[in-house]
């Protein structure tokens, strides 16, 4: 179905409720039950227009730098974005969480997404740019989970899960795709 100058895929399926999704080439999908009218289906997409715009516009951005050489200006480029997206993300999700932290320091990094410290520092990897919203939201949670459990221990994932129940999924991602940005900038 055409929206706009957006291709949108629907999806009918036995589900009783709609739902739109961007994935990372943004491919606009929209996903409703077996009987919604087509009209019913552009009626919710005008209603999410900004929204989708929003996502499909950040997908195609991720893409697109991720297709480019990663050089000084870029990297420099992807921290100052990273401040600007990091912090607020990483002080939502404490509340929720009910933790603290110290400071967040971005840096770029060969081989973590992140890290917590024994006193509380966040550092982050500006690399996490490239990576989906939710991608950043897990690595977020993860270290923000460490400022209950400094390790890797049943707790500490149970503690991610309660927060983060796909956080699996995530992780997965991440193992699938983070080598390749991170090759970007060190091969």
């Amino acid at each position: 179905m055409l929206f706009g100058e957006t291709e949108v895929r629907v999806v009918r399926t036995q589900r009783s409720t709609c739902a739109i999704g961007v994935d990372r080439d943004g491919n606009v999908i929209f996903r409703g039950p077996l009987g919604i009218p087509d009209a019913e289906v552009r009626r919710i997409l005008e209603e999410k227009r900004d929204w989708i715009i929003k996502k499909r516009d950040e997908a195609k951005r991720r893409a697109a730098a991720a297709a480019e050489p990663l050089d000084e200006a870029g990297l420099r480029r992807l921290g100052e974005e990273a401040l600007k997206d990091l912090p607020p993300r990483a002080a939502a999700w404490a509340r929720r969480i009910g933790v603290g932290y110290g400071r967040i320091t971005i840096r770029c990094q060969k081989t973590r997404w992140g890290s917590c410290s024994q006193g509380g520092n966040l550092n982050f990897n500006c690399l996490l740019m490239l990576c989906p919203e939710e991608i950043r939201d897990y690595v977020v949670v993860h270290e923000l989970c460490h400022r209950l459990e400094m390790n890797h221990s049943a707790r500490f994932w149970a503690r991610v899960e309660s927060v983060m129940p796909d956080y699996r999924r995530r992780m997965k991602w991440l193992k699938d795709h983070g080598s390749v940005l991170m090759r970007r900038v060190y091969d």
